[in-house]
């Protein structure tokens, strides 16, 4: 507040209950957070509640493709090694915590079914110049520029 004198309250709140009055916003973005960690079956409905009608939600996660191609250890593979049908709640093997990863077919049941109508899915591609990352290594940049890592989905809560 002191470089700018606008008062900027932040809520920590987990996806899919925060503490805020109904139709609170215009635009909820995630950007691995919920879309990728909480229960869509209980985030969507959620963001649905806060969002205004004709509000934005954007959030971005893991491609189907990648989540596909995806060995139980080490990095992505150029070949599928888990089926599409079926997936959901994904733990891996040493981990703690739980991912959820749909299919393109139920994230659009799944946000349609939580009041929204869907707008966008962009599959992104590494650029040609794109270099290793040194934490997030699990997937190559030359696998990214053949196949998409990532997908940006955009859906409009519908008017009432």
């Amino acid at each position: 507040m002191d470089e700018t004198g606008i008062l900027f309250p932040l809520v920590e709140a987990p996806a899919e209950a925060v503490p805020l009055p109904d139709a609170s916003f215009d635009l909820a973005i995630s950007e691995y957070g919920a879309s990728l960690w909480a229960d869509p079956a209980r985030w969507l409905p959620e963001a649905a509640r806060l969002l205004r009608p004709g509000g934005r939600l954007i959030f971005l996660t893991n491609s189907v493709l990648a989540y596909l191609c995806s060995p139980d250890e080490g990095k992505i593979v150029d070949r599928l090694v888990r089926d599409q049908f079926g997936m959901y709640r994904i733990t891996w093997p040493g981990e703690e915590g739980v991912e959820y990863h749909l299919s393109h077919g139920d994230w659009i049941v799944r946000l349609r079914a939580s009041g929204f109508a869907v707008e966008a899915l962009r599959e992104l591609q590494a650029p040609p110049d794109a270099t290793a990352h040194p934490y997030y290594d699990w997937v190559r940049p030359e696998w990214a520029r053949r196949w998409p890592a990532e997908e940006i989905w955009v859906a409009r809560k519908r008017a009432v």
